[in-house]
Formats: C-alpha cells, sequence, structure tokens
C-alpha cells in the first residue's frame, strides 16, 4: 500500500497530529512534483507553508474546522509552490484512525484546479459579452419596431400593444433559445417562423419560409436559432426588416455531400437599403463561429440589393 500511495499520480503527504504542530511526515512524488519542493524541505513542516498572501481566511477557516471535527473535507484553497506561483488547490482533507477510533494521522490530497477555473472565468466572461450583446441587440430592434410601427399607427394604444406584443414574442424566442430539455425537438419551420415573427417590425408580410418541415437534430438546435436571431437583428438594424418595403426570403433543402446528409440554408434580403460590405465583422463573426463550432461552412454576399447569406450544416454530428 505504502508502494501504491509513493508512486500515485495524485499528490497527497500525510501527518501527525500527535507531534507538535501536525508535521508532515509522509509525501510522494507528485505532491513534491507539484509543489516543487524536496522531500527534505517537506519532511517535519506543517503544511501552512504553501499558504501565502492570496490565500483567503475563509478556506483557513474550513481547514481548521475539517481538522477540529475530523471530517473529511474538500477546501479551495490558494497555495504557492517553492518558486512563488500560485496554484489553486482543491484540497482533500480527513482523518486516519485506528482500530480503536484513535487519531493517527491526517491525509491531504491535492488537485491543481487553477486551469479548470481560469477556464470557468473565461466562459463566464464570454456569457456575459454574449448577454450584454443580445440585450444590446433588443433594444436596437425595438426601436426600429417602435419607428416603424408609429409611422403606420395614429393611434397610441394601437402602437403600445404592437409593441408590446413583438416585445413579448422577442423575449419568448431569445429566451427558446437559451434553455430548452435536453429531450426537446423542434422542426426547421418551427424555429425560423419564430424568429422571424419576433424581428419583422411588420410580422409575417415581411418573410417567406421555404422548405419540408424537416425536425432539427439536437446539436443543430440552438446554433440555429441563434444564427437566425443575428441574421435577423442585422436585417433590422441595416438590411431588409428595417425598411418599410424590405422583405426577407428564406429556404432551406437538404441534399447529400459525400455521402453526408446535409442542410442549406439560404437567407436572402430584398427590396431594402442598398447594402455595402461593413467595416466591422463583430456581427459575422459570432455567426461564423457558431457555424463552424458543429462542423458547417457560411458564405456572405453583400450584393446591394440585399445581403445573401449560405449555410451548410451537416444533419451528423461527429
Amino acid at each position: 500500500m505504502a508502494q501504491a500511495v509513493r508512486h500515485s499520480r495524485i499528490p497527497l503527504c500525510i501527518s501527525d497530529p500527535n507531534q507538535p504542530d501536525n508535521p508532515i511526515v509522509f509525501t510522494n512524488t507528485a505532491f513534491l512534483d507539484l509543489t516543487g519542493y524536496t522531500e527534505d524541505e517537506v519532511v517535519g513542516r506543517n503544511c501552512r507553508f504553501l499558504q501565502g498572501k492570496d490565500t483567503t481566511e475563509d478556506s483557513l477557516t474550513a481547514l481548521r474546522s475539517a481538522i477540529q471535527n475530523q471530517s473529511v473535507e474538500t477546501i479551495e484553497i490558494v497555495n504557492y509552490r517553492k518558486d512563488g506561483s500560485r496554484f489553486t488547490n482543491a484540497l482533500q482533507i480527513g482523518p486516519i484512525l485506528d482500530d480503536s477510533g484513535n487519531l493517527v494521522f491526517y491525509f491531504g490530497s491535492q488537485l491543481d484546479v487553477t486551469e479548470k477555473r481560469a477556464l470557468e472565468r473565461r466562459a463566464r466572461e464570454l456569457a456575459d459579452v454574449e448577454l450584454v450583446h443580445r440585450l444590446r441587440n433588443i433594444v436596437n430592434v425595438m426601436e426600429v419596431v417602435i419607428k416603424m410601427t408609429a409611422r403606420e399607427e395614429a393611434d397610441p394604444k394601437v402602437v403600445g400593444s404592437i409593441t408590446a406584443e413583438r416585445l413579448r414574442a422577442l423575449s419568448d424566442a431569445h429566451l427558446h433559445t437559451i434553455h430548452h430539455p435536453y429531450d426537446y425537438s423542434a422542426s426547421m419551420t418551427e424555429v425560423a417562423q419564430s424568429t422571424l415573427l419576433a424581428y419583422a417590425p411588420k410580422g409575417q408580410k415581411q418573410f417567406s419560409l421555404n422548405g419540408s418541415d424537416i425536425i432539427l437534430p439536437s446539436h443543430l438546435l440552438s446554433c440555429m436559432a441563434l444564427v437566425l436571431h443575428e441574421l435577423a437583428t442585422n436585417s433590422v438594424k441595416h438590411g431588409s426588416l428595417g425598411a418599410e418595403t424590405g422583405h426577407v426570403d428564406l429556404n432551406w433543402q437538404i441534399f447529400a455531400d459525400k455521402d453526408v446528409e446535409m442542410l442549406e440554408l439560404v437567407w436572402c434580403e430584398l427590396d431594402g437599403p442598398e447594402v455595402t460590405k461593413p467595416e466591422r465583422s463583430s456581427g459575422s463573426k459570432i455567426v461564423s463561429d457558431l457555424i463552424e463550432s458543429v462542423g458547417g461552412t457560411l458564405t456572405l454576399d453583400w450584393a446591394k440589393s440585399g445581403l445573401v447569406a449560405r449555410a451548410n450544416f451537416p444533419l451528423t454530428l461527429f
């Protein structure tokens, strides 16, 4: 057992609470590799030498409580290597008792979760950026809806009613995209209809849908909805959906490419303002990244008559 522990890849140390200051009496190679210390520099010392300026009092309080209560606990604590570099340690600590129930040792296993926590923080930051992006889009879309509705309707009550209805549709469409049950399925027509109804200021008469009513595979559902949201947002702000006479034709079909079933989507804007290729590509970059994430491709044709976007999606996730 001692050999197994010594050669384990999980960093581990054992301390003796029956000696003054509960010193470390055993450590394995993985612990030394993680911390950068030699065995002679570790054995005989209390493990607090791993603490530093960013080690929080809350983590130390939790550690003291686990020792006092002789309980097995996992505590996230900032520790430091010999070279001064810090790492976030998911420390599991617990007592080792003899056959009579007497406390003999404490064990501590270490897990460096620094990179994992950094990835989690990055994911939260990206989620925040996406949320801000969506909120700005909603505000921009509603501004166009209100202006176009106000030009057509003289009655303030009618303007308010149409605006409230469109805001509810827009809200429902975004919430539907963010969260749905894992076993939820929807057709291409359903996703396209609900999205464009939420964005088109004049409703159904501003767009047409052409394609078979296929059921989207789960890996495409959120991606497809988000892509349509981005295209519709751009159209409201700069293209056909923001024009009095503007119209969007959305067509899709299934075809085979080297024995792989593909879904082709063509977004075509008509009768809107003259289009020029934008200098900034933040919106199109989002769309392109979304499609590439599921193995698809995207081409954008910034024709003067209106944007034409062609996207191909594999129906099977590899």
